[in-house]
């Protein structure tokens, strides 16, 4: 088997590259546009606020001076529709404010003056609903306007497309194919379960009829989807989701293929293999044949998109499963990669893989932030990809070309049977790293030399440093049953919790990230007490996950940690309750992408007052700075760019929550405005009849912001 380089270029001339990449320049921004330079007209019309995923809003009525004086205008309960989602983005345009809430993802439309619901839509039930493992990932709706009509799309939990109305909630007519089940409508919508599964070998080899109500047998696999279409140039780019590889017990499942439908119609255009078949590119890393029969590689995360060029872009995330893939043999392409896909054609441009076989559940989380640069006096179109492993990838977006070297750089091996990892992974030289990777001597504590070396005495006696890629490993080893230290651990670095964003006037892009470590053991496959009647597929894997062991980096959401009373000084890894690993422990970092170095790093809001309380008082620290009092907490934090400030949700020290307004130069915060609630993922801001709104997603529904 030939190497994959990890990238690789669509066969135009350089002429051509350059020229299509130069173009982008000359392009005024309008509506449809790349929108290089963030949302317009005050509007919100992606999931990320522009094509580009920057959540940079270009309006600019909230400012240092005012900001504390923002009110909530209005909230809106979603209780009467079950339990709200926490992961939506509500979108705004052309007057109308439309999101979804709750499991059954119902889309709502609201008066964006005082939230008023104007008119609600749910999907009928179904068994695929039902056994989704993705029912409150929602995160929001797909927008277009279709012959000077405003159209809503949604994909759902059972694997269903629907085009509605935008102003009736009605589905649209003369659009998809009539699904046989009671309750559907005869228009409006798709079943992509069977766009999905035609002419894939599994379903064809068991010559059943298909189902609509059950979707895809579970002996072959399992779809959903977590996040909303993107629509591109009138089509519909749909990712999909299948079950959380961390509780995978067999080694079946159907591959996440990307569709592309005709947003005027409904009809399938055209639908791009994750897992190439024979004749491919990219079929030759996958040995064992188990591109017959494995799958995942899905986009659970939302995708971006460049209108002018035509390209989407797409993240996806590991092959099933997630912690092993000794059945799967190869760098197994095009998991854990970023691929950018001709959104007429579903054709690959280019393609960029981040992570080479991946066992570390280091799927790629969030969306790609486009925006163009001036690196080293050239003008750059670039798209930037955030994740776990807390490197930042840099490309230019016409050509895949990375903008500063990417180096492959040897890795630890596994001790599992049969496991057989890449001997080398990505490393970006430009931006560094932003949060921890693996724990070494250089993450010390060194505020002095001696507590450095009383630092480094604890990290060797406890055993506590350890590789980056350091894997999984087998229950009963040479190592014994002890977990490997993994850091970042599978929930980050940077996770779907809190995307990245970015000023894309001036290049800077701003990242939350956290720092922790997990670690798998796994376990054999007959022992394991994971597998049930209702797992995906047929075939027990050889090595699972063991229950309780985690994959885990630890942290699974925002505003814990910090502390609080207990007793700091009996905390492992700590010289008397101090930590030995460099803060913070929750983070906000700014990046300039046009010279790739870092600007700042803050910490996530606020340590609890006792562990301030603790650190301030903590003898090595006497004399010391006194930020060092403050690591932060751990979890990720909600933002959106606008012309003056970057907002971010965070805690102060005693548990409130609130919303920052931060200095995008110095990282200094310059206001405070207090919460009624744990925000999510859903932050924006638009300006609806001349008025400025921050649009707040809160555990309970929505609350939205503006000055008196």
């Amino acid at each position: 088997m030939v190497k994959d380089t990890s990238r690789s270029f669509r066969e135009l001339p350089l002429a051509a590259c350059l020229a299509l990449a130069a173009g982008l320049m000359l392009v005024a921004p309008s509506a449809g546009s790349a929108q290089l330079s963030g949302t317009e007209n005050g509007q919100w019309q992606y999931l990320g606020g522009d094509a580009g995923h920057t959540r940079y809003s270009t309006v600019s009525e909230i400012n240092a001076a005012n900001f504390e004086d923002l009110e909530v205008a209005w909230s809106w309960d979603a209780s009467s529709f079950g339990s709200s989602t926490s992961r939506a983005t509500p979108t705004y345009f052309n007057g109308k404010l439309i999101t979804v809430t709750g499991y059954r993802r119902h889309v709502v439309a609201l008066n964006p003056s005082d939230g008023e619901l104007l008119w609600s839509h749910t999907e009928p039930n179904t068994w695929r609903w039902e056994y989704s493992m993705r029912q409150g990932y929602g995160k929001g709706i797909a927008f277009a306007e279709i012959d000077g009509r405003d159209v809503v799309y949604i994909s759902t939990p059972g694997f269903f497309l629907h085009a509605l109305d935008a102003e009736t909630g009605q589905p649209l007519e003369n659009w998809g194919r009539p699904v046989p089940l009671p309750g559907f409508p005869e228009t409006g919508v798709v079943d992509m379960v069977e766009d999905l599964i035609q002419d894939w070998g599994p379903w064809e080899d068991l010559d059943q009829p298909y189902d609509p109500n059950i979707g895809m047998p579970l002996t072959i696999g399992y779809i959903t989807a977590s996040s909303p279409p993107i629509v591109v140039n009138d089509v519909v780019v749909v990712g999909n989701s299948a079950e959380q590889g961390y509780n995978q017990s067999r080694i079946e499942n159907v591959p996440g293929d990307i569709l592309g439908y005709d947003a005027r119609t409904g009809e399938l255009l055209w639908k791009f293999h994750v897992i190439p078949r024979p004749g491919e590119f990219g079929h030759d890393t996958w040995e064992n044949d188990a591109w017959q029969w494995t799958g995942d590689v899905s986009s659970w995360a939302p995708m971006a998109a460049d209108p002018e060029l035509g390209l989407v872009y797409i993240p996806t995330n590991g092959a099933t499963q997630d912690f092993y893939g000794g059945f799967r043999p190869g760098d197994n392409l095009f998991s854990t990669s970023l691929i950018a896909l001709d959104v007429r054609t579903g054709e690959r441009v280019w393609h960029y893989q981040l992570v080479h076989h991946d066992i570390w559940n280091y799927d790629t989380p969030t969306a790609p932030i486009l925006m163009d640069v001036e690196v080293d006096g050239e003008m750059i179109p670039g798209v930037y990809q955030a994740t776990k492993q807390g490197f930042v990838y840099a490309f230019n977006r016409a050509t895949g070309e990375p903008i500063w070297p990417i180096e492959e750089r040897p890795v630890p091996e596994s001790n599992v049977p049969g496991e057989k990892l890449s001997p080398t992974q990505p490393f970006p030289t430009k931006p560094a790293p932003y949060d921890l990777q693996g724990r070494t001597e250089n993450h010390l504590i060194d505020y002095t030399p001696e507590i450095y070396e009383q630092a480094l005495a604890v990290a060797r006696d406890g055993n506590y440093l350890a590789p980056f890629f350091n894997p999984p490993t087998a229950l009963g080893g040479a190592q014994g049953d002890a977990r490997p230290r993994i850091c970042p651990g599978d929930t980050g670095g940077v996770n779907i919790t809190g995307p990245a964003v970015a000023d894309p006037v001036q290049g800077i892009m701003f990242i939350t990230s956290h720092s922790g470590c997990g670690g798998t053991v796994l376990e054999p496959g007959i022992d394991s007490s994971m597998d049930n009647d209702l797992q995906t597929g047929t075939t027990l894997s050889q090595w699972i996950n063991r229950r309780g062991f985690g994959g885990g980096g630890g942290f699974r959401g925002r505003g814990r940690g910090g502390g609080g009373p207990p007793d700091f000084a009996g905390r492992p890894e700590t010289i008397d309750g101090l930590s030995i690993w460099k803060g913070p422990i929750g983070r906000i970092t700014a990046i300039d992408m046009n010279t790739g170095e870092h600007l700042w790093v803050i910490p996530n809001g606020d340590a609890t007052e006792p562990e301030q309380a603790f650190l301030r008082g903590h003898p090595l620290l006497q004399g010391l700075d006194p930020a060092l009092s403050n690591p932060g907490r751990r979890g990720h934090s909600a933002m959106v760019v606008t012309p003056t400030l970057l907002l971010a949700s965070g805690q102060t020290a005693d548990g409130q929550e609130n919303l920052f307004a931060i200095d995008k130069r110095t990282g200094e915060r310059v206001g405070t405005v207090p919460l009624s609630g744990n925000t999510g993922y859903g932050m924006s801001s638009w300006a609806h009849e001349g008025k400025q709104y921050v649009m707040i997603q809160l555990s309970g529904g929505l609350a939205a912001l503006a000055l008196p």
